[in-house]
This record gives structure tokens, C-alpha cells and sequence, in this order.
């Protein structure tokens, strides 16, 4: 589509003309998505649909560190339901620990964390409680 849309040609036209010659090489049937529907459109429309969209694929948060760090916390939680050693627990909880220690030490912008790092020992003891039942 390099091509410059020559003078005396009304511009709807020449872009339709493009775009039915780029379809019949098969320009556009290896695309992603290629046949299927697109997504989102039982969704109400959203006009930051796209950075939304971004934000999801590269993992960002819209949430201020503080309140990130307490849902990172409550996945780390979540992920010690699933672990499948004492090992991982421990792993787990360590990770976290050390940020929630740093967010102590360094406490980042936005609301306050009121947060203080999990008791390994505790935290390990539920864990093998779970497992028992």
C-alpha cells in the first residue's frame, strides 16, 4: 500500500480498490484471528477498551503500588492453597515477604500498605492442615 492515490480518483474509492486487490493476493487471510468474531462485541463499549487491553497483555495494574502489593499478597495466598511442597510454600511466602519488607522500609506512594509479613512458620502450618483434610 505504498502506492499514492492518484489525482482525479475519489479517495473512498481508490482505498476500496487497495483493499479488495490486497484481499484477493490473500494478503489478509493469515492474520490472527482470521474467521472468527471479534472479541468483545457482547461488551458495552468502552472507550479506553484498547488500553485496557494493553495493560492486560503486559501485566500492568492501574492500581497504586500499595493496594498492587496487597493483591499480589492475596494471589501469593491463593498460590500457597495450590503448592505442592513445603518447599514452594516457603518460596512463596519469602517472595512476598520481601516486598512487603521493602514497602515497609520504603513506603511507596499512594494509600498505606498496613500490611507486615506473614508468618512463615504460620503460614506453613495451615498449609499442612489444608493438606491433611
Amino acid at each position: 500500500m505504498t502506492e499514492r492515490k492518484p489525482p482525479g480518483v475519489d479517495f473512498e474509492t481508490w482505498t476500496d480498490r487497495q483493499i479488495r486487490e490486497a484481499a484477493e493476493r490473500g494478503d489478509f487471510s493469515g492474520l490472527p484471528g482470521f474467521g472468527k468474531p471479534l472479541a468483545g462485541l457482547d461488551k458495552p463499549y468502552d472507550d479506553l477498551w484498547w488500553v485496557k487491553e494493553k495493560m492486560s497483555r503486559e501485566n500492568l495494574s492501574f492500581l497504586p503500588p500499595t493496594l498492587a502489593l496487597r493483591k499480589e499478597a492475596e494471589d501469593a495466598l491463593a498460590a500457597v492453597a495450590r503448592a505442592p511442597s513445603e518447599r514452594a510454600v516457603r518460596r512463596i511466602i519469602g517472595e512476598i515477604n520481601k516486598k512487603i519488607e521493602e514497602a515497609v522500609r520504603k513506603p511507596p506512594p499512594g494509600p498505606p500498605l498496613n500490611m507486615e509479613p506473614f508468618d512463615v512458620e504460620r503460614v506453613v502450618s495451615e498449609w499442612r492442615e489444608r493438606r491433611k483434610k
